[in-house]
């Protein structure tokens, strides 16, 4: 069981492009194959916040609790070395995502049970300016429609950092 695991001591609540079928995912898969993540349950977020795309249909949950709706994802947890390198993934160290405290409802099995753990919410600095450049409506969960036409990072413009990215969407008309 994992709470008895001493080796994963980090629950990530994943709603994007970390979950099963979609781009990072393999990260996931790689961390579990060296004993460094491991999936916990089905969940979705406690209170209703929202969920948007920025540039090149990237997901970002926004810290506007009251806002959007109760989005759907997965839950893992992670040893400290699989922690390092998802926080690496995410950009936390650049001001991509901030890693913050969230409650979350495991939906596995027709019960449901609720626990708290953390989330990449996009960074305080630009997520108000990524809901209102959504027409403040977001989704409930990031599926192959919201992902269609997702650039993965090694096809996006390199002479741009991906914050000089995001201020140039959120700017455009």
């Amino acid at each position: 069981m994992v709470a008895e695991d001493d080796r994963f001591h980090s629950l990530i609540f994943t709603y994007g492009t970390l979950k099963r079928g979609f781009s990072n995912h393999s990260l996931i898969q790689d961390l579990a194959a060296t004993g460094d993540a491991v999936f916990v349950a089905t969940c979705r977020t406690a209170a209703t916040l929202p969920l948007v795309c920025g540039p090149y249909r990237v997901p970002f949950l926004l810290n506007l609790p009251g806002s959007g709706h109760r989005v759907s994802g997965e839950l893992y947890a992670f040893s400290a070395r699989g922690l390092d390198r998802v926080d690496e993934l995410e950009g936390t160290t650049r001001g991509h995502y901030e890693r913050l405290p969230i409650e979350i409802e495991e939906v596995d099995g027709g019960g449901s049970r609720r626990r708290w753990a953390e989330a990449y919410f996009a960074h305080d600095g630009y997520a108000a300016e990524l809901w209102r450049k959504s027409g403040e409506r977001g989704f409930s969960s990031y599926s192959e429609k919201e992902a269609a036409g997702y650039v993965k990072r090694k096809d996006r413009p390199q002479n741009l950092s991906f914050l000089e990215q995001i201020r140039l969407y959120v700017e455009s008309s």
